[in-house]
């Protein structure tokens, strides 16, 4: 079964905290298959190639979103009946997406594109108005979070399994401590050490 990780904005599989889960899952659980997409810049175009992943799979998958990864595994959550857990999560990305319009770089790539309005339309349709099923999620946030005031996911998740742990950074600090919970609760192995 896999574990499909979503990068946040401007990121890519680059980041910690997908190298963390991929080195730890070859070694510690190898029977469940990894999969990071070098998301589009395109939300429209992102979402699609998330749900290809997923319905390639054919079987259920375990989504791992972080930031806007989280926003986006939410809606992916919602439709295809999976649990996720969401890592220092967006939360209306819409409003503040508006101070990047123009031209962005992904912070590992470098690659440089143009956020346009029609962009954060897209990620505004992509807003799910209520859970249909809160014991689908697994919330971590971090208080010290300084691209997003944790409150807001505290709030947007209530009823959710969370956790809050106080200090820390957006990158969420010493995330791989928390990757055996992780794959037992996403019910990827039986066999987590």
């Amino acid at each position: 079964m896999p574990l499909v990780y979503i990068h946040g904005f401007n990121s890519s599989p680059a980041s910690l905290k997908a190298r963390q889960a991929a080195v730890w899952l070859k070694k510690n659980c190898p029977e469940v298959s990894f999969v990071c997409p070098a998301l589009s810049n395109d939300p429209a175009r992102a979402i699609g190639q998330l749900e290809a992943e997923i319905e390639k799979a054919g079987a259920p998958v375990g989504l791992v979103g972080s930031s806007m990864g989280g926003y986006y595994a939410t809606w992916l959550a919602e439709k295809y009946r999976l649990k996720a857990v969401l890592v220092n999560p967006a939360v209306r990305p819409y409003e503040w997406m508006l101070e990047y319009l123009g031209v962005n770089a992904n912070y590992h790539t470098g690659e440089r594109y143009q956020l346009e309005q029609r962009h954060v339309d897209a990620v505004k349709s992509l807003d799910v108005p209520g859970l249909q099923n809160v014991g689908n999620y697994w919330v971590l946030l971090q208080t010290g979070d300084e691209v997003l005031d944790y409150r807001l996911a505290e709030s947007r998740y209530s009823g959710c399994r969370m956790t809050i742990e106080q200090g820390g950074d957006h990158s969420f600090q010493h995330y791989e401590r928390h990757l055996p919970a992780i794959i037992e609760f996403l019910g990827l192995s039986t066999g987590v050490s």
